[in-house]
């Protein structure tokens, strides 16, 4: 029986507030604890600043992989943005990479494959230089790429840093359609990008808005794999009088998983993921160690540090009503 891997986008960068996104780093650790729970092998994680907006913010990575991290039960993999700032909230090349060089636990990265006009908002840039040194770093650590695709001449961008070294194969790829500004969210164009990547890639695929479960299901039928969350649809459903039914991360990963075995196929556990992405297998003990773990007994040492992991942040502002 064929594996597919789900991933789970958990909060995204853009996706306005009111929504029911995660905004917390507790909130969105618990979000993918329940994400790994119903069938999610990947979790892709954005961080939001304090007034909810996108943030590149090392620190709020670090907690956020702790609190993932405390259920020594969850394998789940996790795939850290390089792209989650926004104009409230910039970010330099550096500050971009700061997490995915100085913290342990992250195992694949965003690598968003070119610029573009993301509409209407301005320009989504990934310059050369950046994407050059970006690849660099994720080969110095380890850290599997997630080559995003939001138009076809990015599979150039890419193929050319493969060819000079900066990146390695295979590749993964996140097909990302119907941004505004990118390639439509069509089966016809996930169809073209699936034709044109090297063999022996793996690939991935998310169509945004309405283009959600088209993608999704034409995903499954081309045997690729998919990704959902509230970083990329916020509406669950459409019913016949109109009315929309508003979606959270857990229906929208919990339809995944039912979708996937209802096309015969089985999602794939973390462990199997990393064997089909070729990324080294886990190990839970040393990477708790790495982020610096503190025993219970040790708590007095260093009483914040380990009120961590058991104090609850909780949103408490009241989320305004989606017509």
């Amino acid at each position: 029986m064929a594996k597919t891997i789900i991933t789970a986008a958990l909060t995204g960068a853009v996706t306005p507030a009111g929504y029911k996104i995660p905004e917390t780093p507790q909130q969105i650790a618990n979000e993918a604890y329940d994400a790994w729970k119903l069938g999610a092998a990947v979790v892709h994680l954005h961080m939001r600043a304090d007034d909810g907006l996108g943030a590149m913010d090392k620190e709020k990575f670090r907690e956020t992989i702790k609190l993932i991290r405390s259920h020594k039960d969850c394998d789940v993999i996790i795939n850290c943005t390089s792209s989650g700032a926004s104009p409230e909230h910039p970010a330099t090349d550096d500050e971009r990479m700061a997490h995915h060089r100085e913290l342990s636990g992250i195992e694949m990265g965003s690598y968003d494959a070119g610029s573009f006009n993301w509409m209407p908002g301005g320009v989504f840039v990934n310059s050369p230089q950046f994407l050059q040194k970006l690849g660099d770093l994720y080969m110095e650590k380890g850290i599997k790429p997630e080559l995003e695709i939001f138009d076809a001449g990015m599979l150039g961008v890419a193929s050319y840093f493969v060819k000079k070294g900066h990146l390695s194969t295979p590749c993964h790829y996140q097909f990302c359609l119907g941004v505004l500004g990118g390639m439509p969210a069509t089966v016809e164009n996930l169809l073209y990008l699936v034709q044109h990547i090297p063999a022996g890639s793996t690939w991935s695929a998310f169509g945004v808005g309405k283009g959600h479960l088209p993608i999704l299901f034409a995903s499954l039928a081309l045997g690729g794999h998919i990704r959902v969350g509230m970083e990329d649809n916020v509406v669950y459903e459409v019913k016949e009088n109109g009315e929309k039914v508003m979606a959270t991360n857990h229906m929208l990963v919990e339809r995944a998983v039912n979708a996937v075995k209802a096309f015969g196929n089985t999602p794939a556990t973390p462990d199997e993921a990393r064997r089909m992405l070729g990324i080294p297998a886990f190990d839970g003990g040393r990477v708790r160690a790495a982020l610096n773990f503190l025993a219970p007994a040790a708590a007095g040492a260093d009483a914040p540090a380990a009120a961590l992991f058991s104090t609850h942040f909780r949103q408490t502002g009241e989320n305004p009503r989606i017509e």
